[in-house]
């Protein structure tokens, strides 16, 4: 798999994974997600999940099965977020790797084509999705409201080489704005 292939995101989703709707997932014939943590569903600093990803969380998951997988290794912080969410998670991923991606697709008894991983980083979550054959869908980071917005200087660099590598980062789908 060349590098355009490995950092080419299947969808780029506008603003935050609460704007991954019931009809995208179904008009990609999804049937499980994946869902990376930091700045996937909560801010950096953040030790329980919102309303606002609670209520998500329980709509998406009537439409697909939902695990957790983060590089994270706070057990403490990752699974009381799990838990405020009431979804199976997996710690020190150490994202691209595949290894426990899968063991969270083979949870699901799913194939990994039916399977999204989602996330915010192309050398992580895109990268790591894409070598095990699943759906990918980048969102942007979250941030929390109440901080100012900041620069993401990793995001930003990740997006140059991967374009200096031959990566267009237009999706292999159709884009969707979240004003849609």
């Amino acid at each position: 798999m060349s590098w355009n292939e490995l950092l080419q995101p299947d969808l780029i989703l506008e603003g935050s994974v609460l704007n991954l709707t019931p009809e995208m997932i179904q008009q990609y014939q999804l049937k499980g997600l994946v869902l990376d943590v930091d700045e996937t569903l909560v801010p950096i600093k953040a030790t329980t999940a919102s309303a606002a990803l609670q209520a998500w969380v329980s709509q998406t998951r009537q439409f697909v099965k939902l695990w957790l997988v983060s590089n994270n290794l706070s057990d403490t912080r990752i699974g009381g977020i799990a838990r405020s969410l009431d979804l199976p998670y997996i710690l020190g991923a150490v994202k691209p790797s595949r290894r426990k991606l899968r063991l969270a697709v083979e949870a699901m008894n799913l194939p990994a084509e039916q399977v999204a991983m989602v996330g915010d980083r192309l050398f992580t979550d895109v990268i790591a999705g894409n070598r095990l054959g699943m759906f990918t869908i980048l969102v942007e980071p979250y941030v929390d409201p109440g901080e100012a917005v900041r620069a993401y200087p990793i995001r930003g660099l990740e997006v140059l080489v991967s374009q200096a590598l031959g990566a267009s980062l237009i999706p292999k789908h159709t884009k969707i704005n979240k004003n849609q």
